[in-house]
């Protein structure tokens, strides 16, 4: 009770509540009357100040748009890029606009936000230009691929932009330059306005003569469509200055790809820009005679979180010949080990360097640039401006023009005779070009992608590879060696020592085996394009032996000599031995008259037709594109229509189908 009245006769507010509440009421009225005011803030003073940091929408960080309204551009040059070749011939454009009275920017796809493709009508003679490449299976390649889903979704209005483009391809595969072609007719549907009749690239001919050629009608096409008239100016090509970094080496790049001292301190997850230094755990040669050699390399992927499934391709950063790279310092007489940093002279550009910089010549010229392919005639161009022999320097610039003998030339002298920027310094010892305008030259060295010969259910921790080693004579009588192969032939594991190592990633495949293994499979791989199906064998095979029913497994196998060539012989036959797999083999030099796989396959056509026809089965084909895959898929036509009772555009109509539907798969190169 004595508490009760205690409560009551309390008084309501305590020293404490006065306090807060006096304090609350003054904030109040200071905002009231002062922070909520108009009245302007005064300027800062001199001293330190503290500033609020400003967080830029990304929509504002890739809009192109602007870049070019603020610095006065009316053309930007988009680039859907595998290899770097797109990206190239992009480049290539947007440098000579100056040489028109225009100026150009170059944009990666994958930066920008697509939308703001409308807004190009706001630029006065503005236009976009699209060099596409076409990737696989008439894919978009992997930085064209939200631009590619854009266009299909998006209705967007594209009236009053003006357009162009080039498309890269390679006619042995089937969708030749269907990305190109995509892009020119969907803008076009789109309410935008051609410029100019799209080019077509083939890489299995001449992509540099087609590119010329396409090139010669664009300028012309685009003044007249502007009403501008042809007034060429002279100017540097140059799209990067050499600086001489004053730095340490330990912030020098030694050929990570992206993150300095990458490989130093791996961390995951690991793809494209950060690969793996994955540990060669077993090499072997897999021929058993004659002057050839097939490597088969087991990489170790038990510490990176890589997963991947049989058909997968494994990627591998290779580096090139020391004895090539130490070639250029001696030519040139420069020293190798300089540390370098190749800086954009567009400041505008998101592309700051060719590659990874600072670091040295050697560096570059050993795991970022591409030292053995055939220089692309605005290099010859680059050349000649460096070559003090007058007839030397008249051979370079005729090879450089548009007129057939220039063609012609190209032709024989670079392409056919395989000769490389190397070969080029060699052959005309009054070249004597600046080594930073070398590296700036030559394109990036790309990583080279192997199917995955194993099975994950079997082998979790490790990827295996089944890889010729390539080595020619040119024309020239030179030896090229391959980049890739030469460099994983001296991989071989030594006892007691360090294993060597191998920077990769995985990249996905649609190369997929059926969901159900009931589902008969026929494949079709002569030589190393027997690669994933031993990966598929032996995932079979382990299913099968825990006990799960599995449908016909047959593979048709071609090489030269059974005693020399016959990749996986032995593990194909314990396959064989427990009933899993039917194995037809052609040796083509084994007999006077040679037999392939094709003559295989038409022996057992109807059977093949039983499986695609009757039984739902599914087909894969893997190795040389040029060739051996368009006769394959024209003799699944035939059987098609021979045992189907189709006429030929039924039976193309089914085959067409099962593409589709992916029961028809290719996994094939040129």
């Amino acid at each position: 009770m004595d508490g009760d009245v205690q409560a009551a006769v309390a008084p309501m507010f305590g020293v404490l509540d006065i306090v807060l509440l006096a304090g609350m009421a003054g904030f109040g009225i200071y905002w009231v009357y002062f922070r909520g005011s108009s009245k302007p803030q005064p300027p800062p003073s001199k001293g330190y100040t503290m500033q609020p940091t400003l967080i830029t929408p990304k929509a504002n960080e890739s809009s192109y748009i602007t870049k070019m309204k603020a610095s006065g551009r009316n053309i930007v040059v988009f680039y859907g890029s595998q290899t770097g070749t797109a990206e190239e011939f992009a480049g290539r454009l947007a440098k000579e606009a100056a040489r028109y009275g225009m100026k150009a920017l170059v944009a990666d796809p994958e930066e920008c936000e697509m939308e703001e493709l409308a807004k190009l009508s706001e630029i006065n003679n503005s236009m976009a230009v699209f060099c596409m490449a076409t990737y696989g299976e008439g894919d978009p390649t992997d930085n064209a691929q939200a631009f590619y889903e854009w266009l299909q979704s998006g209705d967007t209005e594209l009236s009053g932009v003006n357009f162009a483009v080039f498309g890269l391809g390679n006619k042995t595969y089937e969708h030749f330059n269907s990305m190109g072609k995509y892009v020119d007719k969907r803008l076009e549907e789109l309410g935008a306005t051609r410029v100019v009749e799209a080019g077509v690239g083939d890489d299995d001919g001449n992509m540099e003569e087609d590119f010329l050629t396409w090139k010669d009608k664009f300028w012309p096409s685009v003044l007249d469509f502007f009403g501008m008239e042809m007034n060429l100016q002279e100017i540097s090509m140059r799209q990067y200055r050499l600086v001489i970094p004053d730095v340490i080496p330990e912030k020098l790049f030694t050929g990570e790809i992206a993150r300095l001292r990458a490989y130093q301190n791996q961390r995951p997850p690991f793809d494209a820009k950060n690969p793996f230094l994955a540990p060669v755990i077993a090499w072997r040669e897999l021929h058993k005679g004659g002057e050839r050699s097939c490597m088969h390399i087991e990489l170790d992927i038990s510490n990176s979180k890589l997963r991947y499934d049989a058909g997968d391709h494994v990627a591998v950063y290779p580096v090139n010949d020391p004895a090539l790279v130490n070639r250029f310092g001696e030519l040139l007489s420069v020293d190798l080990d300089t540390p370098i940093s190749l800086v954009n002279i567009d400041e505008d550009s998101s592309k700051k360097h060719p590659f990874p910089c600072p670091c040295t010549y050697r560096t570059a010229l050993s795991y970022y640039l591409d030292i053995t392919s055939n220089p692309r005639t605005h290099v010859l161009k680059e050349l000649a401006e460096h070559t003090t022999d007058p007839e030397d320097k008249e051979k370079l610039l005729k090879m450089t023009s548009s007129n057939p003998e220039g063609k012609e030339l190209y032709q024989q002298w670079v392409l056919q005779d395989n000769r490389s920027l190397l070969h080029i310094l060699e052959d005309l010892p009054s070249c004597k070009p600046p080594l930073d305008l070398v590296c700036e030259l030559l394109t990036r060295l790309q990583s080279r992608y192997y199917s995955i010969s194993s099975s994950s259910k079997v082998h979790p921790e490790s990827v295996h590879i089944t890889a010729v080693l390539l080595k020619y004579t040119t024309p020239t009588g030179r030896v090229n060696n391959g980049v890739a192969t030469t460099w994983l032939s001296a991989k071989k594991p030594v006892s007691e020592q360090p294993s060597p190592q191998v920077p990769i990633f995985i990249r996905k495949s649609q190369f997929r085996l059926p969901v159900r293994p009931q589902t008969p499979i026929v494949m079709i791989g002569p030589g190393t394009g027997v690669a994933p199906f031993r990966g598929f064998v032996q995932e079979r095979l382990k299913m099968k032996q825990e006990g799960k029913p599995v449908g016909d497994t047959v593979l048709f196998f071609g090489c030269r000599n059974r005693a020399e060539d016959f990749l996986y012989e032995e593990e194909f036959q314990e396959s064989i031995d427990t009933g899993l797999l039917t194995l037809h083999t052609a040796f083509s030099r084994e007999q006077d008259k040679k037999v392939y796989v094709t003559h295989l396959l038409k022996e057992h056509g109807e059977y093949i037709w039983r499986i695609l026809g009757q039984e739902n089965g599914h087909i894969y084909v893997c190795g040389d594109a040029r060739n051996m895959a368009r006769d394959v898929h024209d003799i699944i036509i035939e059987i098609c229509s021979n045992y189907g009772q189709m006429s030929a555009s039924e039976a193309q109509a089914f085959v067409k189908k099962l593409e589709t539907q992916r029961r028809y798969s290719a996994d094939v190169w040129s």
